[in-house]
């Protein structure tokens, strides 16, 4: 790995230092090259809520603790793509807060596939959801869609299996790093995509998985892909956040239709009220990705 993506990285790891404070960062040293100097941080003390924080950041910084680990990384055949490369996917570049570095294992070429189709919903999978995807998937695969989602239990495991079963590509991300798969149900589904496909991640690889990284997730899952397929959501539904993500993004949104008496479909149906595009066949998605 080069000397910036080393740099970034560690960077990117340092307890306390969020988002905003990488940007301010890059604005005035856009090489990193003087990361490890004494007092260079200090420079960017206001930008710390507390003085915790920055002496926690601090630490991180000038500690070897996290450099041992990045330069182990090549041995897990773990790729380093930060914003700066040319493989670093060009939608999400362009979403609000792209992650400054992605962690992936697998075919990273699938990154910036043109036709990468997000598709999300509930944990509890109906019979119906997934009727629905063994329904679509045959058609959008054959037209080479890239199906993307999270790998948690219900739709995104069905999306995940039900592509690799016709024969297709899929992208799976995730909250937590890579040492910490969840579900732990999915271990091997994540190992199978990570040697035939690609798992995705902007967690470091000792992450554990907490709440708040999944929806930060949802919005990578939207980033990466040129629409979004919602299957099956409950009126407060984490899929809805990735659906709304996507929106902002100026990105299409797609919903299948469910039953109007089970709360299963409350969220679907609604964003369909909404303007989300009806889907009854994989043709109504395929003429928004390759016509459009």
């Amino acid at each position: 790995m080069d000397e910036f993506t080393r740099r970034l990285t560690h960077l990117q790891q340092c307890r306390g230092i969020g988002w905003k404070t990488i940007y301010h960062i890059l604005k005035v040293n856009p090489t990193l090259s003087d990361l490890y100097e004494q007092n260079f941080l200090q420079h960017f003390s206001s930008l710390f809520k507390s003085p915790q924080l920055f002496n926690t950041a601090l630490f991180d910084l000038h500690t070897d603790a996290n450099l041992e680990k990045i330069s182990l990384y090549d041995q897990h055949q773990i790729n380093l793509i930060t914003i700066a490369d040319q493989c670093y996917p060009q939608r999400l570049k362009e979403t609000f807060q792209p992650p400054w570095v992605l962690y992936a294992k697998g075919n990273i070429t699938l990154l910036n596939h043109n036709d990468c189709l997000a598709v999300v919903g509930s944990r509890e999978a109906t019979p119906y959801g997934q009727k629905a995807i063994k329904c679509l998937f045959p058609k959008l695969i054959s037209e080479k869609v890239v199906i993307v989602s999270g790998l948690a239990a219900g739709i995104d495991t069905i999306a995940h299996e039900t592509a690799i079963k016709e024969g297709g590509q899929t992208i799976a991300i995730i909250a937590g790093g890579f040492f910490n798969i969840y579900p732990k149900e999915n271990t091997a589904l994540a190992e199978h995509i990570m040697k035939d496909h690609l798992l995705l991640s902007e967690y470091a690889p000792d992450s554990k998985p907490a709440r708040w990284q999944f929806p930060q997730r949802n919005r990578i899952i939207s980033g990466i892909s040129r629409a979004t397929l919602v299957v099956q959501a409950k009126r407060r539904s984490g899929s809805l956040i990735t659906a709304s993500t996507a929106l902002n993004e100026g990105r299409d949104v797609f919903a299948i239709p469910g039953d109007i008496t089970d709360p299963a479909y409350e969220g679907t149906n609604e964003i369909i009220q909404k303007g989300a595009k009806l889907i009854i066949r994989a043709e109504d998605i395929l003429e928004e990705l390759k016509y459009n």
